[in-house]
This record gives C-alpha cells, structure tokens and sequence, in this order.
C-alpha cells in the first residue's frame, strides 16, 4: 500500500511523444515518489468522476463543503513528472471516494491482476481472497486530498489528456506529425 495522506504533490503526466505517450499518477510527499502506469481512458475517467463528485458534494452540503467551483490558480501545477519515473505497477481499477469527516478526496488506484481459474464461481472466489488480502493483496496507490486539491488534479488530469495528436477535422481520429489514412477520403493520406 503506498499511502499518501495528505501528498506534497498528486498529479497525472505522461512520458513520451503524442500517439506515443505513457500516463502516469504521480504522488510525491516525505521524500519518496511512486508512479503508477494507466491509459489515456482512465486518466480522463478519473478526472471526470472527481470533477462530479466534487459537484455533488458541493450540492449536497449546500456549497458548505470546503470545495472550490473551480480549481484554485495557486495550486496550478503544470510541472514535468518527476524524474526517474519508476513504474511501481499498472493500474487495474480505480475508486473514489469522499471523506465526510475530514473533508477529504479519496483516490485509490489498484494494479491490474491476472487470475485464473476453472470456472466463474473458482475465479470469484480467487478475487475475493486476494483483496481481502492486505499483505499479500495487489499494489495500492491511496491518496487523501482536500478539496481544492482534487480539482487541481483533475483540471490538470484533463488538460494532460487533451494535448495529445489534434483530431482530423473530417474522421475525428488522430493526426500523426506524417498525416493519416482517413476512412473519409477513401483510404488517400491526409496531412497534418
């Protein structure tokens, strides 16, 4: 369990060219950092579902919740990742969480695990063993972040997923520095 509560720094990043790239979650905080691997769709997913957690918690409080509107300028971080990036796993599944109590955001990224099995109700049983496991359990990353951190995470979470390859205006699908074959020009090559 890497646990980071709260973090000096939690970010999304990526490390190498557009159409090329691997996303990361970085937390950082008493002098160690763990990086953690995960798609494109993840990143923007968990930005998303924090973003509406956010607001729901805004409007079940009555805007009494300590969580700003819109992510706060001072806590813009648009910082590379910090170097080296180590993968400590790849996650597998997310979950969100929000602390009532202590007025906290509660992000978990769990590795992704392969289990086998002989039949549906073997491979059930095999994953509830595993998580109910804590020491030999999959990897967990668990960050606890206030409010206005969490919608600095996820601001930037979003604009790290959009600067990737511009979309070609006619097919939507991504331009690569060379062009592409788009499906709406019969197979011809489109430039960027």
């Amino acid at each position: 369990m890497f646990l980071y509560d709260p973090p000096d720094r939690f970010v999304a990043g990526t490390v190498g060219l557009p159409g090329r790239r691997t996303f990361f979650l970085q937390a950082s905080g008493g002098g160690r950092t763990t990086s953690v691997a995960l798609e494109k769709t993840q990143v923007a997913a968990l930005a998303e579902r924090i973003d509406e957690l956010l607001d729901e918690v805004v409007r079940r409080t009555g805007g009494n919740a300590p969580v700003p509107a819109i992510a706060p300028p001072e806590l813009s971080d648009s910082a590379p990742l910090e170097v080296p990036v180590e993968e400590e796993f790849r996650v597998g599944t997310m979950a969100l969480a929000w602390d009532g109590e202590e007025q906290r955001m509660i992000v978990e990224a769990q590795a992704l695990v392969e289990l086998e099995a002989e039949s549906e109700e073997d491979l059930a049983e095999a994953e509830e063993r595993l998580l109910q496991d804590e020491v030999n359990g999959p990897p967990m990353l668990r960050v606890r972040l206030t409010g206005p951190q969490a919608r600095a995470f996820a601001k930037r979470a979003l604009e790290v997923v959009n600067a990737g390859r511009p979309p070609c205006p006619l097919c939507s699908l991504p331009l690569d520095p060379e062009g592409h074959v788009c499906p709406r020009q019969n197979g011809y090559r489109r430039g960027a």
